[in-house]
Order: C-alpha cells, then structure tokens, then sequence
C-alpha cells in the first residue's frame, strides 16, 4: 500500500499526518504498528509521533495521536498547533476557530492569520489544568502534589504533578545545563506512583515571566518540545510562586507563550507550527 503523508514540526516537535477519514489506512495497518515503523530515524521517515485525521459527529474534526513507540497519547500541544494549521492550509476546515475532539476531551485550537490567510501562528485553548491526584493520576495521600518528595534510588526529588489531558512531572532545577534528563527522565516516567506512566519536565526559572525548560515526554523519550508540558510548566511555576500566570517558556526547539487565564481557569498556548515536507511511502 501506498501511503501520502505530510511532516510538520512545532519547535522541532515532529509528527507524520495521516489522513484516515476513510479508514482505509487504519483497515490496512494498525495504527500503534504504523507509529512504529514510520516514526523510526533509521527505517522509516522520522518522527516523534503520528497524527490521524479522523471524522468526528459532534465535533468539527476528530484528532489522534500516537507515539513513536505505539502507544497513544491523549493529546499534545504541539501536534495541535500543525494540526489545526494543515486544516486550515489545506480548507479541510474553513473557519479559524476548530472544535477538535481529542482523547483529552475538547480542544479549540485558533489560527491566526495575516490579510492573505497566511499562517502566522497558532493560538490553543489547551482546557483547564486537573490538580488532583486521583485524576492525573499519581498515587499520594495528598489531594494535590505540589512540591512533593518522591524518592528514586535514595534520592529525593520534589515534583509538582499536572494533567493537561496527559500526565505531567514537572521538576525545577537550579541549572537546566547540568540537569541529567536522560538519566533522571525515565525513571519519574516508570515510577510506581504513576500507574500510567508521566511526562517529566525539568524547569529552569529565569525569572517571574521567563521559563528555560526541558522535557522527557512519555513514550517518546527527550524531544524538542512539549505544548502540554510547557503549560503544566507554567501551572506548576505560578502554584509554586515562582511565576506569574503569564510566561515565555523556552524550550530545545523554541518559544511558547502560555497564558493561565484565572477567570475562565483554561491555559491558552501560542506558538508556530511548520510543515516540513510531504510525501508517499510504501507499508
């Protein structure tokens, strides 16, 4: 089978698109095998995940997404911002505003545009940040882990835990340089007290508006970006005093703007997204 496909990238951040409204693809090949063999550097095309386009009845279009090593994500921030830009591009949808049903409920990414309907970045309703432990989920006595001990190997980190529709570790270092992601990262991802497994940002504060982050995103590994766990970084700065509710978080890949918005309780991420190319490969 022939497979078109398209590459786009959030701040380095890279997904392959496919387009299954039909559900051809998802008849030929399964979807967590497909994520395998095409996401991989070496044998396939090169990527940290797969974006499915899908139908949807009560939204304007349906999202999936999984990582390159199969398993499903419930939602990621980056995709969303190339996701909602190739709708538009490419007037699968035709209004800027898109209601898109995703594993993490609702989401309503803008696009924003110049007089010519030129892409200049992406705006996302990213929904409201879950706090409580039960619901992210991570196994405490506590009804909310902020700053919370947990203990790897006789050491002891602390951690503010965050969903936004996905799970998330965030841990602020003093430096991000010297800050072992790879070593570090894995181990908060498995850990037992997080039954389906966590992102882990690690979080540099610059100063009240200025984040310097770094991720190890679950199923993934170290990336170049996170949307997700650049708002959860943002939640979890401002729980903690240590930001305010509005910050430029910089990451491997580049900036992104995340605004927590008190009023409504809902994180809003804007950021670029970029195709990078397309193309057809045979599966």
């Amino acid at each position: 089978m022939e497979l078109e496909f398209v590459k786009m990238e959030g701040l380095g951040n890279d997904f392959i698109f496919l387009d299954d409204r039909d559900g051809i693809i998802e008849h030929y090949k399964s979807y967590p095998e497909l994520a395998k063999q095409l996401c991989s550097r070496h044998f396939g095309i090169g990527a940290d995940g797969i974006i499915l386009i899908l139908d949807s009845i009560d939204h304007d279009i349906k999202f999936r997404i999984y990582n390159s090593d199969g398993s499903q994500a419930q939602m990621c921030g980056n995709g969303m911002r190339c996701f909602a830009k190739y709708l538009f591009e490419n007037k699968i949808v035709s209004h800027k505003k898109i209601r898109v049903d995703t594993k993490a409920g609702t989401i309503i990414p803008e696009v924003i545009a110049d007089n010519n309907d030129h892409i200049q970045s992406v705006r996302v309703d990213m929904g409201e940040p879950v706090l409580f432990c039960r619901d992210i989920p991570f196994e405490s006595y506590n009804e909310k882990a902020i700053d919370e001990p947990l203990t790897i190997k006789d050491k002891t980190y602390h951690i503010t835990t965050i969903s936004m529709g996905n799970p998330h570790a965030v841990l602020f270092v003093d430096d991000l340089e010297k800050a072992d992601v790879k070593a570090i990262g894995p181990l908060i991802e498995t850990h037992d007290r997080f039954p389906e497994k966590t992102n882990v940002e690690f979080v540099e504060v610059i100063n009240k508006e200025e984040l310097k982050m770094k991720v190890w995103e679950r199923g993934a590994g170290i990336t170049l970006a996170c949307g997700t766990g650049a708002c959860a970084a943002l939640v979890a700065a401002n729980l903690t005093g240590r930001a305010k509710n509005n910050a430029i978080v910089h990451l491997s890949g580049g900036d992104l703007d995340i605004h927590w918005d008190k009023e409504t309780n809902h994180i809003f991420k804007t950021g670029p997204a970029t195709l990078v190319f397309e193309g057809c490969i045979r599966i």
